[in-house]
């Protein structure tokens, strides 16, 4: 479907509509996105729409079950390709490993920190919970390698928004829950944070931290407004993600977790990890090369997991 004139022009200001999800994370987002953008085009005026996602009204059921964290992101994905909307901002974790047809993104911005967060009332490390903890996550990926670090607590699932999360631990329904860095950050919660998980502990989900604009193809004025948020370094590392993610065919809620970093000599290191949800097995590999080449250091991270038996774990998990 090919669309004319996204946006409108009103006398010298134009006009670009961003769809979000309602969530008080998803619209610091796009406010965020909204701020930068007037920022640099100064004639430019962003309205923003909000909607509620398929993902955001069942909360009861968990992720893996209902098909993914594509459930985040369909309907704003709708509205771009009905022409209800222009752009669309998304948590890139949330995006899945391949996208509709007329449909790209144009722009990914400056990563936050991609590291999970251990949030506790009375604990402050993975290490001082006792045995028998609870700890939520809707995460497999966190499960598995909590399991891994500790198999005797015990991981129940938690789903809904940021502030309903860290809600349901005050109300001492958990005794421990895992969220990522950015999200806390981003909303003013870094006071929160009881201990940052390093990489080496547990490795991040693909795109964590990370945001993306995306927008329709067919439009090459939308495409000029956007381009410049491009960060480029955090580009090429979710490209290396993503192209990992693609050839494990990651698009369900499935155990896998994936970090590029530009090192200090310019190269860029991608580590990839399969896991089962028991943590019993954890599979990890890594590559080193050129930016440039970041789509194939995730092609061989890939296959290097697969040859160590990622399939069976992934299609055992499968949606």
């Amino acid at each position: 479907m090919i669309v004319d004139n996204l946006f409108s022009k009103t006398k010298s200001y134009r006009k670009l509509r961003l769809v979000s999800r309602k969530s008080a994370l998803a619209m610091w987002q796009a406010e965020f996105v909204k701020t930068k953008l007037e920022s640099i085009h100064s004639n430019l005026v962003v309205t923003i729409i909000g909607i509620t996602t398929q993902g955001d009204k069942i909360l009861e059921t968990s992720l893996a079950k209902m098909g993914g964290k594509g459930l985040f992101v369909k309907e704003l994905e709708e509205c771009l390709l009905k022409g209800e909307a222009d752009i669309a901002v998304h948590s890139m974790k949330d995006l899945p490993a391949i996208l509709p047809e007329g449909l790209r993104i144009g722009a990914i911005l400056e990563r936050e920190d991609p590291r999970d967060a251990l949030v506790s009332k009375h604990f402050k490390t993975i290490q001082d919970l006792p045995k028998s903890a609870i700890i939520g996550t809707s995460s497999l990926r966190r499960q598995a390698q909590i399991y891994c670090l500790r198999s005797n607590l015990q991981v129940e699932t938690l789903r809904g928004n940021v502030d309903t999360r860290v809600q349901k631990l005050e109300d001492g329904k958990y005794d421990a829950i895992l969220l990522a860095v950015a999200g806390l950050v981003r909303l003013g919660l870094r006071a929160k944070i009881c201990e940052y998980l390093e990489p080496e502990v547990m490795l991040p989900g693909v795109g964590q931290g990370a945001l993306g604009i995306e927008y329709y193809i067919g439009n090459k004025e939308v495409q000029a407004l956007i381009e410049p948020l491009h960060h480029r370094a955090t580009g090429f590392c979710l490209a290396a993600e993503r192209s990992m993610n693609l050839w494990l065919g990651g698009s369900c809620q499935v155990p896998v977790a994936g970090l590029g970093v530009i090192k200090g000599d310019g190269n860029l290191e991608l580590k990839g990890m399969v896991g089962s949800p028991d943590g019993r097995t954890i599979l990890r590999s890594s590559a080193t090369g050129e930016p440039e080449d970041a789509k194939n250091l995730g092609e061989c991270v890939a296959k290097e997991l697969l040859a160590q038996g990622a399939k069976a774990i992934i299609d055992a998990c499968s949606c």
